[in-house]
């Protein structure tokens, strides 16, 4: 597992921090957090989200921002204040772009637990005022191909229905050997584990640790016995500040 911000070097994983929300939601966060503190343009945060069946969000509204959902296990339910309302399963993904502002709720359907990850990225200061928007989209929608030494699910970028405001890209890969992450010129993002135990660049990366990459360079990444599971992400950034309060973003 990755060790502490007092321990690391700049090119190696960190841990992520558990938060506790004020519903009595538990998450791992990526960042923003202790041993990651700010932002990464253009992303605002990213956490993994575990919901007991007597727990979830209820309405509360947003603004300035996009979220990505994308589940893991189980299932969760949503409603908005668009009026839609659907159920997304594991490796089912949904984006809402909250724009000017928009209401919704979040529990897990089925009685059952669920888990997922959740990115809220950032919105353009011209963009701000968008109309509030919702999409969604199966895992048979999403393509799926082998590279070498992983399988890598598109979520957001080339062939995936899902597309934001921001240019980005957002893999989950599942690699048996070795496979290379390669950062475009000018982007940042981040990979996080998900599930299974290896190595990035050599470093041990394994649940729920994160590696900030800020600039262009190739990421080497390798799975230990089994396969290590982990989402690749990244975008152009704003180059503007983000200011968040709360579960908004100006």
């Amino acid at each position: 597992m990755a060790t502490d911000e007092t321990a690391r070097g700049p090119d190696d994983p960190v841990a992520g921090q558990t938060v506790q929300h004020g519903t009595g939601v538990n998450s791992n966060r990526a960042f923003p957090t202790n041993n990651y503190p700010g932002n990464l343009d253009p992303f605002v945060l990213f956490e993994r989200f575990y919901i007991d069946p007597d727990k979830g969000f209820p309405m509360h509204p947003h603004k300035g921002f996009e979220i990505v959902s994308y589940m893991i296990e189980g299932g969760m339910d949503h409603e908005d204040s668009l009026g839609v309302e659907h159920t997304a399963y594991e490796d089912d993904v949904m984006r809402i772009t909250t724009g000017s502002g928009i209401r919704h709720s979040e529990f897990p359907a089925d009685g059952q637990a669920c888990n997922g990850l959740q990115l809220w990225v950032n919105l353009p200061r011209s963009e701000k005022e968008a109309d509030p928007d919702y999409i969604d989209a199966s895992s048979e929608d999403l393509p799926t191909e082998e590279r070498d030494g992983a399988t890598v699910t598109t979520v957001v970028g080339e062939g995936s229905p899902i597309d934001l405001r921001t240019e980005m890209e957002y893999l989950d890969v599942h690699v048996s050997d070795a496979w290379t992450w390669s950062m475009p010129e000018g982007w940042s993002g981040f990979l996080y584990g998900v599930e299974g135990e290896g190595t990035v660049d050599g470093s041990d990366f394994g649940v729920g640790d994160v590696l900030p990459v800020t600039d262009a360079r190739d990421v080497e990444v390798a799975s230990d016995e089994g396969v290590l599971r982990l989402v690749a992400v990244a975008g152009e950034p704003h180059d503007e500040p983000i200011r968040q309060q709360g579960p908004f973003v100006f």
